[in-house]
């Protein structure tokens, strides 16, 4: 008898340590519960990577991600409607000030350096390009290709992923620096159909995320670089495509970061995944899909 009030006792202390809402709903812990979190489209892979090692290690965890424009994600994320959200910049001090004014406690990380990257069709020999060259693309100051070195005098169309993504916002305020984009710059569904587009027309320059074609083993991003090629950028007179090391080195020029910003009001499932992407096993998966770690050292070996 006295067993059994000794196992009801531990059972009723246990019950009562487990966090609970105002309706006496069981909440998520760090490594339990489910989550739904949401994330700029261009990022999908490597958000897509995280995701599934997290749930792969945390088997009583469940957490689901939506990818939509970078203005989007930030809404839901400002609405309330997730705790947690991956995009490319942080907060405004507009946004910073409405969670200040509400008490809300929010906690940014940069988990990893990123790239744009610019496609041609494969029939493209010369695949250069300069950021003085780019910036007057997206100005619209040149709209054919025999201005940007090709012999080809055609038109170029510029095709991307989301008018309302982060890479445009990025290219609009850091490289062109304008308020609209110019007539031939157009966005399709996303990032894929951006692959589908320049592969099957030659006028045709895509901007993409680096994640869809950094991953060497990602069946996916090998089948992209087989059907386009991927321009090599200067700043002023070298070139350099966006591979790691050239990222790693600031060499070069179109980079972005990756951050996460979180909810970090109460230490939930949305604080356990953030802690996960930035340990060395979230962060040997940024390194896998080929972008850089932000919060664990990157060692550079050149060879002579």
């Amino acid at each position: 008898m006295k067993v059994v009030i000794y196992i009801l006792i531990v059972l009723l202390c246990t019950a009562s340590c487990i966090d609970r809402d105002n309706k006496g709903r069981v909440l998520d812990t760090p490594t339990t519960g489910t989550l739904k979190i949401v994330a700029d489209e261009s990022l999908r892979p490597i958000v897509e990577a995280e995701v599934e090692t997290f749930n792969g290690i945390y088997t009583k965890a469940n957490v689901t991600a939506s990818y939509m424009s970078e203005a989007d994600a930030i809404d839901a994320f400002i609405n309330d409607s997730v705790r947690l959200a991956i995009i490319t910049r942080r907060l405004t001090d507009q946004e910073k000030k409405y969670f200040v004014d509400r008490k809300i406690t929010i906690n940014e990380v940069d988990i990893a350096l990123s790239g744009i990257a610019l496609i041609v069709n494969r029939q493209h020999k010369d695949t250069l390009i300069t950021m003085n060259q780019l910036a007057n693309l997206l100005k619209g100051n040149i709209s054919t290709w025999d201005k940007i070195g090709s012999k080809r005098k055609d038109g170029i169309e510029i095709v991307f992923d989301n008018p309302n993504s982060g890479l445009i916002r990025y290219l609009k305020d850091s490289v062109a620096k304008v308020d609209k984009l110019p007539p031939n710059c157009f966005a399709v569904e996303n990032n894929q159909a951006v692959v589908e587009r320049v592969a099957g027309n030659v006028n045709t320059m895509g901007l993409i995320g680096l994640e869809w074609i950094s991953d060497k083993d990602d069946s996916t991003s090998t089948s992209f670089l087989k059907k386009v090629r991927v321009m090599a950028v200067s700043g002023d007179s070298t070139h350099f495509q966006p591979y790691q090391a050239y990222i790693a080195l600031k060499y070069y020029p179109l980079i972005r970061t990756i951050t996460i910003i979180n909810n970090a009001s109460r230490t939930g499932l949305n604080a356990g995944f953030s802690r996960f992407v930035q340990s060395e096993p979230g962060q040997r998966i940024v390194l896998k899909a080929g972008l850089v770690p932000k919060t664990m050292p990157l060692r550079i070996v050149q060879f002579r």
